[in-house]
C-alpha cells in the first residue's frame, strides 16, 4: 500500500486476534480534524478522513459532536484493534477554538484524562500535557489540511480530553514515568498491532532513559509484576524510577542500561526466565524458544540430586518442575544459584559493559531463595547478609 493509499477501519476479514487498532494520537488527530472541519461548517461530520503518521488515510466515525460560536467539539471512540490496551474504547474528545488575529498559530492543550507531565526525561515540556511529539505534529498537521483558510487570518487552539483517563492512567505505567493525571497521547504510525512488541520494547527503553535522566546509576529489570515486587523489598533503597519491567525484552534492557551508563545492573527473575537467560536469549518469551532442559538437569546434577531425578528434569517440560522437585529435596537455594550464576554470565557475555550485575531468585510466589553477585566475595557478603536478617 503507497502512502496516501485510503483504508477503513475493520476492512478485510482477520484472522481472530489479529485485527490491527489505531493509537491514541491518531484517533486524537482525527477528532480534532473533525472539530476543525465541524467550526468551519456549523455541522459535525458523521465521520472523517485522517491522515496517519504513516501516510495512511483511514475513515472514522464521530459519535458525537458540538457547535457552538467560536469553538466545535468532536469525539472518536478508540478501536485499539485485538491488542489488550487499557485505552481500548476511551471516548477522545477534541475541542478546538478560533484564536482571533493570531494568523497561523496552533495551540494545543491536555484536558480532562490527559496526564501532564512532571519530571524531565520524556522529551516533553515539564508542567505540559502528555502529548508525544509525533502525535503533536499529526494533531496539527491535519488540522492545517482543511483550515489553512482561516490560518491564514486566526489560530486554533485545540484541546484533547480523555473521558475516564485518570482511571485509565492507573493500568499503565504513567506514574512511573512522572505523567501525572491521566493517560498519554502516543503512537508513532498512528496503527495498533496486536500485542505490539515494538510498544512494550520502546516502553522499557523510555524507562530506563527517564531514569538516568533523573540523575539514577541503577536499573534493576524484573519480567513481571511479582518479581518487580520482590526487588523493590530487596532494594528499598532505590528509587521507584530504577525499577523497570522489562518483561521478556532483555537485549534491550540491557542496551538502554550500557548507553544511558548505568553503573549497576540487578535482574530479578524467577527460574524459567533465568534459564532462558542461561541460554543467551534475548527475547524470552515461550514463542522465542523451549526452555533448555539439559542446563537445568545440569544445575540439578551439580548441587546433588539424584540420577533419576536428574533425567526427570531432562525429560520435564517447565523449570518449575525441577524447581518444585529440588525444593522438596532441601536443594532450592543451591539449584536456584546454580541457574542464577549462569544467568550472570551469560548476561555479561552478551552484553559486556562497565557496570556491576546482581542476580535476585525468587520463587513462584514472590518469596526471596538467594542473591548472586558478580563476585564470589560479594556474592558470600550478601548471602550472610541475608542469613543474619533472617
Amino acid at each position: 500500500m503507497s502512502d496516501g493509499d485510503k483504508i477503513r477501519k475493520g476492512d478485510g476479514k482477520r484472522k481472530r486476534g489479529s485485527r490491527s487498532g489505531f493509537t491514541t494520537g491518531a484517533c486524537s488527530a482525527a477528532a480534532a480534524r473533525a472539530a476543525t472541519l465541524a467550526l468551519l461548517s456549523g455541522e459535525t461530520p458523521a465521520s472523517v478522513c485522517a491522515r496517519l503518521p504513516n501516510g495512511h488515510d483511514v475513515d472514522f466515525d464521530i459519535l458525537e459532536g458540538v457547535v457552538t460560536n467560536g469553538a466545535a467539539r468532536a469525539v472518536i471512540v478508540k478501536d485499539a484493534g485485538d491488542d489488550p490496551d487499557a485505552t481500548n474504547g476511551a471516548h477522545i474528545t477534541a475541542e478546538v477554538r478560533r484564536l482571533p488575529g493570531q494568523a497561523g498559530e496552533i495551540a494545543l492543550k491536555g484536558g480532562a484524562g490527559v496526564g501532564t507531565v512532571t519530571r524531565e526525561g520524556l522529551g516533553l515540556e515539564v508542567g505540559g500535557p502528555a502529548i508525544n511529539p509525533v502525535p503533536r505534529r499529526n494533531i496539527r498537521d491535519n488540522v492545517r489540511s482543511v483550515a489553512a483558510d482561516l490560518l491564514a487570518v486566526d489560530g486554533l487552539e485545540i484541546t484533547i480530553s480523555v473521558l475516564g483517563g485518570e482511571e485509565m492512567a492507573k493500568k499503565t505505567l504513567n506514574s512511573r514515568l512522572g505523567i501525572l493525571g491521566g493517560i498519554s497521547i502516543l503512537g508513532t504510525t498512528g496503527i495498533v498491532r496486536p500485542y505490539s512488541t515494538a510498544a512494550f520494547r520502546a516502553s522499557v527503553v523510555q524507562a530506563v532513559e527517564v531514569a538516568a535522566r533523573q540523575g539514577q546509576t541503577s536499573a534493576v529489570f524484573t519480567t513481571g509484576g511479582r518479581s518487580e515486587k520482590f526487588a523493590m523489598q530487596q532494594l528499598p533503597e532505590l528509587a521507584e524510577s530504577c525499577f523497570v519491567q522489562m518483561g521478556d525484552f532483555v537485549k534491550a534492557a540491557f542496551i538502554a542500561a550500557i548507553k544511558t551508563r548505568m553503573s549497576r545492573i540487578y535482574v530479578g527473575a524467577m527460574a524459567g526466565k533465568l534459564t532462558k537467560m542461561s541460554q543467551g536469549l534475548t527475547v524470552t518469551h515461550a514463542w522465542r524458544a523451549e526452555i533448555d532442559r539439559n542446563l537445568l538437569a545440569d544445575c540439578a546434577q551439580e548441587v546433588g540430586a539424584a540420577p533419576d531425578l536428574v533425567e526427570a528434569i531432562r525429560a520435564a517440560e517447565t523449570a518449575r518442575f525441577a524447581a518444585e522437585r529440588l525444593q522438596a529435596l532441601g536443594l532450592s537455594v543451591d539449584f536456584h544459584r546454580a541457574l542464577g550464576t549462569r544467568a550472570l554470565r551469560s548476561l555479561k557475555s552478551s552484553y559486556p559493559g562497565n557496570y556491576q550485575l546482581t542476580i535476585l531468585v525468587c520463587d513462584f510466589e514472590g518469596h526471596f531463595i538467594c542473591r548472586v553477585d558478580e563476585t564470589p566475595e560479594a556474592s558470600e557478603t550478601g548471602k550472610e547478609a541475608r542469613e543474619n536478617a533472617a
